[in-house]
């Protein structure tokens, strides 16, 4: 099973993942963008045409525009508070040990399906999620012990972009991020994490993320979901985030720069968000990018427990978890959209969330 097979948005090879650089060349920066970075949208107009037609020329595809500019989206039916929502009483053990609390906030994700459907236009399943909370909630819980701060730094309602950190091997990092935001938001919200179409191929479990509530990220994926007013969760640093070595611990790798545009062209803020736990759940020794490129995986590991112990050696350790966000980054105040378009800028720009992410490590590792 493909990724069209199950996904209705999911494009062709023409529409890379978010897990690969949607801009085909590096770029340098150099003096052009200490100019660029002090004009504003609508400040010296004559200037910033000047200054940004000294770009190089651009692929056909970065001429494209948002579909919608900001103000004309159509905004999604209100999420309530949980103050507002009316649940049964508990029926069993499952909802007296989840708590009056998180049982309010799953009811929530019910608005988020419109009409008679079981699922939203990107595969989400309110009912999936329910069901498959309690399992997740025990790992947030009682094995990785979730910690986090910085949650007024989350908006209440609108889009933004979550920019964080990746590694560990399987994705648990996403999953304590989806659901700390839910858990710490009013209206809940659920964020939307971006899987690379490798991991969307998958057979069995594609479905299961879609049902989950992530999404493959292709840039029209990208961009409806801002354009539907959500939160984007994305880690630029795509595969090679989960395959750093126990060398490179806490060490951000090159970030891919399309979330970045996308945040341009939607006009949205950037908020960083660090992963404390996730580098030390599956230390790699080391990486048979041989093996890895023969079978077709993006990771051959050598870890302490694998392939010792078999497919049991990929499980994570019980490491503690902390999970920060930063202030937002609010490069929409200060450049259009149309600076999407200056992979220059988008690059300098996604230095500056990868140099936020990285404080936000170094300050809250113990």
């Amino acid at each position: 099973m493909t990724t069209s097979d199950w996904h209705p948005h999911a494009r062709g090879n023409e529409n890379p993942a978010l897990g690969r650089d949607p801009f085909a060349e590096e770029v340098s920066i150099d003096p052009y963008l200490e100019r660029l970075a002090t004009l504003r949208q609508s400040e010296a107009p004559e200037l910033r045409k000047q200054v940004e037609s000294d770009s190089r020329p651009r692929p056909d595809w970065a001429q494209r525009t948002v579909k919608k500019p900001p103000a004309a989206r159509s905004r999604r039916a209100r999420t309530p508070t949980v103050g507002e929502v009316v649940i049964p009483e508990p029926s069993g053990w499952v909802d007296r040990w989840l708590g009056e609390d998180v049982r309010r906030r799953l009811e929530t994700l019910g608005y988020m399906v419109e009409g008679e459907t079981p699922y939203d236009r990107f595969g989400f399943s309110p009912d999936v999620a329910r069901n498959a909370f309690p399992w997740f909630q025990a790992l947030y819980r009682h094995y990785f012990r979730v910690r986090s701060e910085g949650h007024e730094h989350l908006p209440a309602e609108g889009a933004a972009v979550i920019a964080g950190n990746h590694a560990g091997l399987l994705p648990f990092d996403a999953a304590m991020g989806v659901l700390d935001i839910l858990q710490h938001t009013d209206p809940p919200r659920l964020a939307r994490a971006i899987v690379d179409r490798w991991a969307g191929s998958l057979p069995w479990i594609n479905i299961f993320y879609a049902r989950v509530g992530q999404v493959v990220g292709t840039r029209e994926n990208f961009a409806d979901l801002l354009d539907d007013e959500q939160l984007v969760m994305v880690f630029p640093e795509g595969m090679d985030g989960i395959r750093k070595t126990i060398t490179q611990r806490y060490r951000l790798q090159h970030f891919h720069v399309g979330f970045v545009e996308q945040a341009l062209r939607a006009q949205v803020p950037i908020i960083p968000v660090a992963f404390v736990g996730s580098d030390d759940q599956t230390p790699i020794l080391y990486n048979v990018k041989p093996l890895a490129k023969r079978l077709g995986l993006p990771v051959a590991p050598i870890t302490p427990t694998f392939p010792w112990l078999g497919p049991l050696g990929l499980l994570p350790y019980p490491v503690a978890y902390k999970i920060v966000y930063g202030e937002p980054l609010n490069f929409h105040q200060r450049f259009g959209p149309e600076s999407a378009n200056d992979s220059r800028l988008v690059r300098y720009l996604a230095n500056q969330v990868r140099r936020s992410v990285q404080l936000l490590l170094d300050r809250n590792r113990s």
